[in-house]
Protein backbone atom coordinates (compact mmCIF):
# COMPACT_ATOMS: atom_id res chain seq x y z
CA UNK A 1 0.00 0.00 0.00
CA UNK A 2 1.18 3.50 -0.73
CA UNK A 3 0.83 5.92 2.15
CA UNK A 4 -0.58 9.21 0.99
CA UNK A 5 -1.74 12.21 3.00
CA UNK A 6 -4.97 12.44 1.03
CA UNK A 7 -6.15 8.91 1.76
CA UNK A 8 -4.77 9.05 5.29
CA UNK A 9 -6.75 12.20 6.13
CA UNK A 10 -9.91 10.81 4.54
CA UNK A 11 -9.78 7.46 6.28
CA UNK A 12 -9.14 9.10 9.67
CA UNK A 13 -11.76 11.79 9.25
CA UNK A 14 -15.54 11.83 9.53
CA UNK A 15 -15.63 14.44 6.75
CA UNK A 16 -16.65 13.03 3.38
CA UNK A 17 -14.29 13.54 0.44
CA UNK A 18 -15.93 15.42 -2.41
CA UNK A 19 -14.63 14.42 -5.81
CA UNK A 20 -15.30 15.21 -9.43
CA UNK A 21 -15.84 12.03 -11.42
CA UNK A 22 -13.84 12.24 -14.64
CA UNK A 23 -14.29 9.87 -17.56
CA UNK A 24 -11.17 9.17 -19.59
CA UNK A 25 -11.74 6.53 -22.24
CA UNK A 26 -14.00 3.87 -20.72
CA UNK A 27 -12.82 4.40 -17.15
CA UNK A 28 -13.82 6.86 -14.44
CA UNK A 29 -11.40 8.55 -12.06
CA UNK A 30 -11.97 10.61 -8.92
CA UNK A 31 -10.28 13.98 -8.36
CA UNK A 32 -10.59 15.93 -5.10
CA UNK A 33 -12.65 19.04 -5.88
CA UNK A 34 -10.46 21.15 -3.57
CA UNK A 35 -7.83 21.33 -6.32
CA UNK A 36 -10.34 22.27 -9.05
CA UNK A 37 -10.75 25.94 -9.89
CA UNK A 38 -13.26 25.58 -12.73
CA UNK A 39 -14.40 23.36 -15.57
CA UNK A 40 -14.57 24.74 -19.10
CA UNK A 41 -15.57 23.40 -22.51
CA UNK A 42 -12.72 21.99 -24.55
CA UNK A 43 -11.27 24.66 -26.80
CA UNK A 44 -8.45 25.23 -29.26
CA UNK A 45 -5.13 24.17 -27.75
CA UNK A 46 -1.94 25.74 -29.08
CA UNK A 47 0.88 23.16 -29.30
CA UNK A 48 4.11 23.86 -27.39
CA UNK A 49 7.38 22.61 -28.91
CA UNK A 50 9.46 20.21 -26.81
CA UNK A 51 6.73 19.76 -24.18
CA UNK A 52 6.30 16.31 -22.61
CA UNK A 53 4.29 13.97 -24.86
CA UNK A 54 1.20 14.13 -22.65
CA UNK A 55 1.06 17.95 -22.68
CA UNK A 56 -1.33 18.94 -25.46
CA UNK A 57 -0.27 22.59 -25.40
CA UNK A 58 -1.71 25.74 -23.84
CA UNK A 59 -5.07 27.52 -23.82
CA UNK A 60 -5.70 31.19 -23.32
CA UNK A 61 -7.93 31.67 -20.29
CA UNK A 62 -8.52 35.26 -19.15
CA UNK A 63 -5.20 36.44 -20.60
CA UNK A 64 -3.22 33.58 -19.01
CA UNK A 65 -1.57 30.73 -20.91
CA UNK A 66 -2.62 27.54 -19.12
CA UNK A 67 -0.82 24.27 -19.96
CA UNK A 68 -3.19 21.43 -20.83
CA UNK A 69 -2.45 17.80 -20.00
CA UNK A 70 -4.39 15.30 -22.12
CA UNK A 71 -5.25 12.50 -19.69
CA UNK A 72 -5.87 10.13 -22.60
CA UNK A 73 -2.26 10.59 -23.70
CA UNK A 74 -1.05 10.52 -20.09
CA UNK A 75 -2.66 7.11 -19.64
CA UNK A 76 -1.49 5.75 -23.02
CA UNK A 77 -4.96 5.70 -24.57
CA UNK A 78 -5.75 6.48 -28.23
CA UNK A 79 -6.56 10.08 -29.12
CA UNK A 80 -10.25 11.01 -28.84
CA UNK A 81 -12.26 12.27 -31.76
CA UNK A 82 -12.18 16.06 -31.88
CA UNK A 83 -15.96 16.40 -32.15
CA UNK A 84 -16.79 14.78 -28.80
CA UNK A 85 -19.25 17.29 -27.27
CA UNK A 86 -18.73 16.29 -23.63
CA UNK A 87 -14.95 16.90 -23.58
CA UNK A 88 -13.91 19.35 -20.88
CA UNK A 89 -10.81 21.02 -19.54
CA UNK A 90 -10.66 20.83 -15.75
CA UNK A 91 -8.64 23.83 -14.52
CA UNK A 92 -6.73 22.81 -11.40
CA UNK A 93 -4.38 24.50 -8.96
CA UNK A 94 -1.69 22.27 -7.54
CA UNK A 95 1.36 23.45 -5.59
CA UNK A 96 0.71 27.02 -6.74
CA UNK A 97 0.64 26.02 -10.42
CA UNK A 98 -2.40 26.23 -12.69
CA UNK A 99 -2.91 23.40 -15.16
CA UNK A 100 -5.76 22.12 -17.29
CA UNK A 101 -6.70 18.45 -17.55
CA UNK A 102 -8.35 17.43 -20.81
CA UNK A 103 -10.94 14.74 -20.05
CA UNK A 104 -13.66 13.05 -22.08
CA UNK A 105 -16.40 14.01 -19.63
CA UNK A 106 -17.03 15.27 -16.12
CA UNK A 107 -19.89 13.04 -15.07
CA UNK A 108 -20.75 14.26 -11.58
CA UNK A 109 -19.54 15.55 -8.26
CA UNK A 110 -20.08 13.16 -5.40
CA UNK A 111 -19.03 12.56 -1.82
CA UNK A 112 -17.37 9.45 -0.48
CA UNK A 113 -17.35 8.45 3.15
CA UNK A 114 -14.15 6.98 4.55
CA UNK A 115 -15.74 3.51 4.37
CA UNK A 116 -16.16 3.94 0.61
CA UNK A 117 -12.49 4.80 0.02
CA UNK A 118 -10.19 1.84 -0.01
CA UNK A 119 -6.41 2.09 0.14
CA UNK A 120 -4.52 1.13 -2.98
CA UNK A 121 -4.51 -2.68 -2.98
CA UNK A 122 -1.24 -4.07 -1.63
CA UNK A 123 -0.74 -6.15 -4.76
CA UNK A 124 -1.00 -3.09 -7.00
CA UNK A 125 2.68 -2.47 -7.24
CA UNK A 126 5.10 -0.92 -9.64
CA UNK A 127 5.72 2.67 -10.53
CA UNK A 128 2.16 3.27 -11.78
CA UNK A 129 0.67 2.67 -8.32
CA UNK A 130 2.00 5.94 -6.91
CA UNK A 131 -0.36 7.96 -9.15
CA UNK A 132 -3.45 6.37 -7.57
CA UNK A 133 -3.51 6.66 -3.73
CA UNK A 134 -6.84 4.91 -3.32
CA UNK A 135 -9.93 3.39 -4.83
CA UNK A 136 -13.39 4.86 -4.36
CA UNK A 137 -16.20 2.33 -4.30
CA UNK A 138 -19.85 3.11 -4.66
CA UNK A 139 -21.94 -0.01 -5.18
CA UNK A 140 -20.40 -1.88 -8.10
CA UNK A 141 -18.60 1.21 -9.42
CA UNK A 142 -14.86 1.56 -8.78
CA UNK A 143 -12.95 4.77 -9.44
CA UNK A 144 -9.23 5.27 -9.01
CA UNK A 145 -8.43 8.34 -6.92
CA UNK A 146 -5.91 10.53 -8.76
CA UNK A 147 -2.84 12.05 -7.09
CA UNK A 148 -2.59 15.11 -9.31
CA UNK A 149 0.75 16.28 -7.90
CA UNK A 150 2.51 13.00 -8.74
CA UNK A 151 0.66 12.71 -12.04
CA UNK A 152 2.07 16.05 -13.16
CA UNK A 153 5.54 15.82 -11.61
CA UNK A 154 6.50 12.62 -13.43
CA UNK A 155 7.04 12.23 -17.17
CA UNK A 156 7.00 8.43 -16.90
CA UNK A 157 4.30 6.75 -18.99
CA UNK A 158 1.44 5.26 -16.99
CA UNK A 159 0.49 1.73 -18.00
CA UNK A 160 -3.24 1.52 -17.23
CA UNK A 161 -3.51 -1.99 -18.69
CA UNK A 162 -1.22 -3.32 -15.97
CA UNK A 163 -3.14 -1.49 -13.26
CA UNK A 164 -6.56 -2.73 -14.48
CA UNK A 165 -5.32 -6.33 -14.48
CA UNK A 166 -4.35 -6.01 -10.82
CA UNK A 167 -7.64 -4.49 -9.59
CA UNK A 168 -10.37 -6.68 -8.11
CA UNK A 169 -13.37 -7.27 -10.36
CA UNK A 170 -16.40 -5.06 -9.73
CA UNK A 171 -19.01 -6.75 -7.60
CA UNK A 172 -22.71 -6.12 -7.41
CA UNK A 173 -24.01 -4.98 -4.01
Amino acid sequence: MIDHPLTESVTHSAQPLKVACLRVGNECYALDIMCIREIIRAQQVVPVPKAPTFVDGVVNLRKAAIPVVDLRRRFGLPKATADEPKRRIVICVIAGRIVGLLVDEVTEVCSFLSSEILPTPYYLSGPEAEFFPGVCRRGSKLMMLLDLRKLLDSEREINLGQIKEQLPADTEN
